[in-house]
Order: C-alpha cells, then sequence, then structure tokens
C-alpha cells in the first residue's frame, strides 16, 4: 500500500474499514478481502482505493450485516443477487457474495483457497486468484472493464494456478470466455505466454475447433447480459433475444430498463456498481 501521509479524510475512512473488518472477523465469518487489496497482495500493483470488498458466502451475509448494524453502521441489502454494503457515515463497505451476474457465486472453495496477508494493521483472508479471475472475466460494462487486472493476475501468478479448478468455474457453458481473455494476455504480454501451460491454451482451441463444427443453436438468446447490465438491453427488450439471466443468474427477476442511461464517466457509485 502507498506510504503517504493521510488526511484527517483518509484515515477516518481506513478506520472504518479496519473495524468493519475487525468485527467481521470477531463474529467468526472471516471474510475474504477483494478489490485493490487483493490485487496488490497477487501482484505488487497498488491503486488507491475508496472503499473495501469483503466477500463472504451469501448465507453469512446477514450475520455479518447484523454484527456491523450493532456496532453502528448503517447497513442494507443494495441488491439481492449479489451485494450488500454497510455505511460509516460517507464511509462504506462492501459485502460481496457473488458476481453482478448472479454466476459467481462465492462458495467453499473461496474459503479454502484463500491466502493471508495483511490489511489495513489487520492479518487478512484474500480472495484466491482463480476467484477473481473467474469474477472479473464477466466484468465488460461500458464504463468498467475488468481484463487488465487479469492480465496482471496472469502475469504474476498464471504459473502457480490451479488451472484446473479455472476451467471448472468456467464449466462448458462459459469456457470461451476464459479463452478470449487468455488471447488478449498474449496481445497485451507477448513475452508471457508460458504463464498458461500450453495444455489448456489447446485444450480451449480444441474446443472451440469442435464447436465450430457444430451448427448455432436455433434459439434467439443472448449472453451479452451476463457480461453488462445494460449494453445488450436493446436485443432483449426489443429485438426479442431471450436474456440468459433467465435461465443462468441464481435470483435473478427481471430487467426490463430501456432506453439505456448510462452512468457517468469517473462517477465513483457508477463504478462501484458496474457489476
Amino acid at each position: 500500500m502507498a506510504t503517504e501521509r493521510l488526511s484527517p479524510e483518509e484515515r477516518e475512512e481506513r478506520d472504518a474499514h479496519r473495524e468493519a473488518l475487525r468485527i467481521l472477523q470477531a463474529r467468526g465469518l472471516e471474510p475474504m478481502v477483494g478489490g485493490a487489496y487483493a490485487l496488490k497482495a497477487h501482484t505488487g500493483i497498488w491503486r488507491d482505493t475508496k472503499d473495501l470488498d469483503l466477500f463472504l458466502r451469501k448465507e453469512h451475509v446477514g450475520d455479518g450485516l447484523r454484527a456491523l448494524a450493532e456496532a453502528g453502521y448503517r447497513t442494507e441489502m443494495t441488491d439481492p443477487t449479489w451485494i450488500a454494503k454497510a455505511f460509516a457515515g460517507p464511509y462504506f463497505i462492501d459485502l460481496i457474495f457473488s458476481s453482478g451476474n448472479g454466476i459467481a457465486n462465492v462458495d467453499e472453495h473461496w474459503s479454502r483457497r484463500a491466502s493471508k496477508a495483511p490489511v489495513l494493521g489487520r492479518e487478512a483472508s484474500i480472495v484466491p486468484a482463480e476467484e477473481m479471475i473467474w469474477q472479473k472475466a464477466f466484468i465488460q460494462e461500458r464504463e468498467r472493464f475488468d481484463g487488465a487486472d487479469i492480465h496482471h493476475l496472469l502475469r504474476c501468478k498464471g504459473a502457480q494456478l490451479d488451472w484446473e479448478h479455472l476451467l471448472s468455474r468456467f464449466g462448458d457453458r462459459h469456457w470461451e470466455l476464459l479463452l478470449v481473455h487468455l488471447i488478449t494476455f498474449r496481445f497485451a504480454f507477448p513475452a508471457e505466454k508460458e504463464q498458461v501451460p500450453e495444455r489448456v491454451m489447446r485444450e480451449l482451441i480444441r474446443r472451440l475447433e469442435l464447436r465450430e463444427e457444430q451448427p448455432a443453436g436455433s434459439e434467439r438468446i443472448c449472453r451479452g447480459t451476463l457480461l453488462s447490465r445494460q449494453q445488450y438491453l436493446h436485443e432483449t427488450n426489443v429485438e426479442g433475444y431471450r436474456d440468459a439471466r433467465e435461465t443462468e443468474s441464481e435470483g435473478w427477476t427481471g430487467d426490463q430498463t430501456y432506453p439505456v442511461k448510462y452512468p457517468e464517466r469517473g462517477r465513483e457509485d457508477a463504478h462501484r456498481r458496474s457489476r
């Protein structure tokens, strides 16, 4: 983390984040830290952040919100698909239990594979690199794209990843998305191709070749909504494509927002709610 002198507001914000982490750890929930802190732990890259991302299994979120509320934080279930929030004045903490599309659910594999690192002066569990790649692969909004974070993780951790686990995360439905990110990684860092095992690339290319030989499906379905909450609404709401979230997103209740109004670029809240 950067060691620059903190303003009184920044110090107050860090204190609110540290105390929230302490409360949840004392409750026995063992939250996993994600976001900028996890990226720093895995890659050494630090970027300033105004929030704290804590990952919990969905069944633990209610207990976490109660613990924080008892300590004076204002809490809310922001979106039952993936995120709750806790507020200490103007500062906030995200309690995340899935991805914005409801695909990358936090489960026992996250905590089982988590490493430890110092965060805000406390030892904390860190979201595993494999789960970060899985979740970030789907974040392809107009105002936010997490592909560069995936590239950083692959450059620094690729040779150490559990590739069988990562392949299983993308499964039979989403492996093409993983292949896309692996190809753009090779474009971004051509000298680092060995970070991705040759057998993984050959397996994904083999799947692509097999799929190319098969006829296209008859159902007009749009899986773009798994990548962006707004950019494919014309196809689903006007052109008659079926929204893939109907069958793939746990807890999804429908999104009929149209026409699209995009968030203003540069707004922190728009950035944080992008997934």
